[in-house]
């Protein structure tokens, strides 16, 4: 584990765990939601036989539920207020774009307001259920295990996503429920966390970052691929706390995983190529960037609101594409919210950055780094619907960590002057009593 904790000796945290308050199995629980909630949809019509309607309102109902279970586990003498948690100036952006989406939804252009109101309310719980855990608890408690149960959760839909039958051009998902972009995207979430579990030696995690490593490839989803791989790059390259042997070990991995896909593929590359034109349109983003452009003009200001893209704009290409959202994060938040979108883009993201820097240097720091990397990466062509392509409850959750290992090491710091320090008024009181004995002592 990086030396960056609190050390015994700084507070009653000695390996980042609570002594007197028991972590419990919640923050798990909500972590496996988080990344599960994805296939509750699909299991709901696939199996069950529901509506798609009625998968996302059982989504909703449970997403609200355990905001309720969370406040109620949550009282009693808090760690620290909810205002020290927001003084961070990454919180603070991803709470004004949390209120301004809101704001927003007098002015949206969406196909149903009951329904985005329902959709920005399940965004806003998964804030609060964060920002409650750390009110009560020590940061990196929540953080480890939240990660640990939303790696489990990731797992347990990619067990799903594998069980499915493939879809026509090959990926994993459901052609009508649940695309393979999304699928890699909560993967590649979790194998990210399961990375960081590995560095702080939080249990064996390899076999599960195993898993969600080829699910991330068997998907085929091009930019979430390319995003992982140079975020995984730049943390071979920087992260010095990692064996070169270790280091060597993980690209011979990559290097057979690519080699046993290789006949996947080549097939995925040709019904890609002669499917249409996908490859000429990057599977339709094309028209999708210059539709949503020419719109954001119209409304540049403050844009068309709040879920104001899926069931909005028309279909596209001759396959009568839905798009959901814009595939480009930056496009995204100025059709939806205009330049003042841009404007709060801009701040999230040069806020995490600046947090990020100011951590010393050491894996914690290289992790985080390699996290926003994926993340921007990602964005420049795919991003979700209501949120950021970094959610808001995981900046605060980082925000937090991050604030939280840099408070660790000033402390540290400010404990080994003060026992230099010591030491020194020690020895010289020493010198000048050895000087005071009669007949003097000499070395």
């Amino acid at each position: 584990m990086e030396q960056a904790g609190i050390s015994s000796r700084i507070s009653p945290v000695a390996d980042g765990r609570d002594t007197h308050v028991s972590v419990g199995a919640l923050p798990c629980v909500i972590g496996f939601y988080f990344a599960f909630r994805l296939f509750i949809v699909l299991l709901s019509v696939r199996i069950l036989g529901a509506e798609p309607q009625t998968g996302t309102g059982v989504n909703l109902a449970l997403n609200i539920c355990l905001l309720v279970l969370t406040a109620f586990c949550c009282l009693g003498h808090p760690r620290e207020s909810l205002g020290q948690i927001a003084q961070t100036a990454s919180v603070r952006w991803a709470l004004l774009f949390l209120g301004f989406s809101c704001f927003s939804l007098l002015w949206s252009t969406s196909a149903s307001l009951y329904v985005a109101t329902a959709y920005w309310s399940g965004m806003a719980a998964d804030v609060a259920i964060v920002a409650l855990m750390l009110r009560a608890r020590s940061v990196i408690s929540v953080a480890d295990s939240l990660m640990k149960g939303y790696v489990c959760g990731a797992c347990a839909g990619a067990a799903i996503a594998w069980l499915l039958p493939a879809q026509s051009d090959l990926r994993l998902g459901d052609e009508e429920l649940l695309g393979p972009n999304n699928i890699a995207y909560v993967c590649a979430f979790a194998l990210l966390f399961a990375q960081f579990l590995i560095r702080r030696k939080e249990g064996k995690w390899g076999a599960p970052a195993f898993v969600l490593a080829v699910t991330v490839l068997r998907c085929l989803s091009k930019t979430t691929i390319v995003a992982l791989l140079v975020s995984e790059c730049f943390l071979l390259l920087a992260d010095r706390s990692m064996k070169r042997k270790s280091k060597v070990w993980l690209i011979i991995a990559a290097m057979l995983m690519l080699a046993g896909f290789s006949s996947l593929f080549t097939s995925y590359y040709q019904i890609y190529v002669n499917a249409g034109n996908q490859s000429e349109t990057l599977t339709g983003r094309l028209g999708i960037w210059a539709y949503l452009l020419t719109e954001s003009f119209q409304q540049p200001w403050f844009g068309h609101g709040f879920d104001s893209v899926w069931k909005v704009v028309p279909v596209f290409g001759p396959d009568k594409f839905e798009a959901a959202h814009a595939h480009n994060e930056l496009l995204q938040q100025f059709y939806a919210y205009g330049l003042a979108g841009v404007c709060m883009f801009v701040g999230v993201y040069w806020s995490v950055y600046r947090q990020i820097r100011k951590l010393a240097n050491g894996s914690t720091k290289t992790y985080l780094f390699a996290f926003l990397i994926y993340v921007l990466v990602r964005g420049i062509a795919d991003t979700d619907r209501f949120d950021l392509s970094l959610p808001l409850w995981t900046i605060v959750l980082l925000s937090a960590l991050a604030e939280d290992t840099r408070g660790g090491r000033e402390q540290s710091s400010s404990l080994a002057r003060d026992d230099l320090a010591r030491s020194a008024a020690f020895a010289a009181h020493r010198s000048l009593s050895d000087e005071g004995l009669p007949g003097g002592v000499h070395g």
